[in-house]
């Protein structure tokens, strides 16, 4: 008896439970965004990371929710995404808020600044610290909306045509480097200039710049600095991380159904994942690959990343007295950055200072 009855509720269930995937589909409206990238498509990690959160999107969506994803130049120039999006132009972009510091100094700090955070560290003061508020209250003032979206690690220093073997090495050079990174190489004494992904090769090439810094190993043989450039540095100390940056302009955000804004949240922290797990594959078989091709690797010689730390302190100092809103980001930036320089030592540096170490002795 107890059967028969057990049988015919679960046969009464069953419309209900039916009819639940037809509702959740009428509670996905049609959407169609378009996404302006900084970067183009041949960086297919880079750009590729564009590409992943719309297909996530979709997914999550039943395919309700389209974006399509633009390289740079195809619809707005490289390093004016922000733009577009402050007027309305695109939906939605992806791009690095330090492209911007012209704008605001102070944004340069969600995407990397000079002897910042690493990877996981600014994972922590982006979600934990305080930084998400400290963007979102500078992005309202350009009618965005900013959520993290992916990561590149620890950057190389760059590729140079003639060796840099002390602080006067670097008067005069004509450094392609964006950011607040320009304008510590300013201070001592290099021209720096910000120019796009598909404008450094050639400039290079033509000796209209003397150097530049990308990204690392795997984008940048993509764009084959190692013809042009030979001399490769590391480490890229003013980018112990790069987070990019996915902007939703502010109309168009507040258009969004709430649980739409949440799958762009979701997709966003899985394409920032992603990324950085496939630079972290793609990047030691590059610079095998860039070695045997010519490149001679070098590290910053001692001088110059002291002389680099200090010209940095000065600079967020000579910042910060001009600059009420960046003074309320560095203090708070700062006092995160130096317990998390603590804690590493104690732990991470340790274990990879011997590690890593030993194993290369092995080989």
């Amino acid at each position: 008896m107890k059967r028969r009855l057990m049988l015919r509720g679960a046969v009464a269930a069953a419309p209900a439970a039916l009819a639940t995937p037809a509702l959740a589909q009428t509670q996905n409206p049609e959407v169609r965004w378009r996404l302006a990238s900084s970067f183009p498509k041949n960086l297919d990690i880079l750009f590729g990371g564009a590409e992943y959160l719309a297909r996530r999107v979709a997914q999550m969506t039943d395919n309700k929710f389209q974006i399509r994803s633009f390289a740079a130049g195809e619809i707005v120039p490289a390093l004016q995404v922000l733009d577009a999006l402050q007027n309305g132009t695109i939906e939605c972009g992806q791009t690095s808020s330090l492209y911007y510091v012209g704008k605001d100094p102070t944004l340069a700090a969600f995407a990397a600044i000079p002897f910042g955070l690493n990877m996981r560290q600014m994972s922590a003061w982006m979600r934990h610290g305080g930084g998400n508020e400290l963007a979102a209250e500078i992005y309202r003032d350009y009618n965005v909306i900013g959520i993290p979206f992916g990561d590149t690690g620890t950057q190389m220093g760059g590729w140079f045509r003639r060796e840099i073997r002390s602080l006067e090495d670097l008067k005069g050079l004509k450094f392609r480097i964006p950011g607040l990174a320009g304008h510590l190489f300013a201070k001592l004494g290099a021209t720096p200039t910000q120019i796009a992904a598909t404008d450094i090769y050639p400039s290079l090439e033509r000796g209209t710049i003397d150097a530049a810094e990308w990204i690392g190993p795997y984008d940048d043989e993509k764009l084959g600095f190692v013809r042009v450039a030979k001399y490769y540095y590391t480490p890229g100390f003013w980018d112990g991380c790069s987070r990019g940056v996915f902007m939703v302009n502010q109309g168009a955000w507040d258009s969004l159904p709430e649980h739409y804004r949440h799958i762009l949240e979701v997709a966003c922290g899985e394409a920032t994942q992603e990324m950085m797990a496939r630079y972290d594959e793609a990047n030691p078989q590059a610079l095998r690959r860039l070695l045997a091709n010519g490149a001679q690797l070098r590290a910053w010689p001692r001088e110059i990343l002291q002389g680099a730390w200090r010209a940095t302190n000065e600079l967020y100092e000579e910042i910060s007295a001009q600059n009420p809103r960046f003074r309320k980001m560095w203090t708070n930036y700062k006092a995160f950055r130096d317990e998390q320089f603590q804690w590493f030592r104690v732990a991470e540096n340790s274990y990879e200072n011997f590690a890593f170490a030993a194993a290369a002795a092995q080989r």
